[in-house]
Formats: structure tokens, C-alpha cells, sequence
């Protein structure tokens, strides 16, 4: 299932982001990811600003898996600036979280979530998941034409 377009994980936490890699690469997934461990760090990518300046902006990625409980700035945060951004507002973003509140969920599809996905704790469902995840997002899934910046 692999082309050369990133998945871009936003997680702060080593173990989740591990976990994530390893149900990636059982579910042969071959995209690469590359990781974030905060909101601002993820935005700098995404807009080519701070330690990523110079990066080429209109090489976006996949899709993005955001935790929503990150440092710095929230997932629901990041999940705004994207959707305020005209260059990269129709990028997929996945929603991948441990939290199962109702205002999370409810927040998340109201700045226009493409999917919400509660971590499952169990490694083979986490797996199944992922394959599931690839299978949509990086191989069915027809993204939104770019536009011209």
C-alpha cells in the first residue's frame, strides 16, 4: 500500500506513537511517518515556518492521525489552523484519541474532522484498525484536487 506521500502522526506520547509505527508496519503499510510531539511543531510543518522554513508547502502530506491531548497546543487547535488555511483546508485529518468524551467527539466533526478514532487498547484491534485506516485514506480515498497557491 505504498507511495511516497508521509502520513504525519501528531502524538506526544512514545508509547502511542510506537505502537502506532508497529500496527502501521503489521498492516504493511508502507508510507512513511513522520512524526510530531505537539501542535506547534505539527503547524511549522505544515506552513513551512520555524525549524521546517524552507520546506516545499504545497508537499503535504497524506493524511494526518491527531492526538487531541498534546502540549503546547491542542489537537483541537491544530485541527482549526488547518481548516482556516485555504492551501491545505481539504487535508485529511484523522482524529486518533484515547478520549471517548461526547464534547471531544462532537468538537472534532464541528471543525470538520474527516474521522474520529478512539485508540482501541487492544494491539490486534489497534492493527486491524490501522490496516483499515491505510486501506481508506492512502489507497481508495480521492483527495481534494490542489490548489494553485
Amino acid at each position: 500500500m505504498s507511495n511516497e506521500q508521509i502520513i504525519l502522526l501528531v502524538e506526544d506520547s512514545d508509547a502511542d506513537a510506537e505502537l502506532t509505527a508497529m500496527a502501521f508496519q503489521e498492516a504493511r503499510i508502507g508510507n512513511p511517518i513522520l512524526r510530531m510531539r505537539n501542535g506547534l511543531a505539527a503547524l511549522d510543518y505544515l506552513f513551512a515556518q520555524g525549524a521546517h522554513a524552507g520546506r516545499d508547502v504545497t508537499d503535504i502530506p497524506a493524511v494526518v492521525l491527531l492526538d487531541l491531548n498534546l502540549p503546547l497546543m491542542s489537537g483541537l487547535e491544530v485541527l482549526r489552523a488547518i481548516r482556516g488555511d485555504t492551501r491545505i483546508r481539504h487535508l485529511p485529518v484523522i482524529v486518533l484519541t484515547s478520549s471517548n468524551e461526547d464534547k471531544d467527539r462532537l468538537e472534532a466533526y464541528d471543525h470538520f474532522a474527516n474521522s474520529y478514532v478512539q485508540k482501541p487498547v487492544d494491539y490486534d484491534q489497534f492493527v486491524q484498525a490501522s490496516r483499515q485506516l491505510g486501506l481508506y485514506w492512502l489507497v481508495l480515498n480521492r483527495p481534494a484536487p490542489r490548489r494553485d497557491v
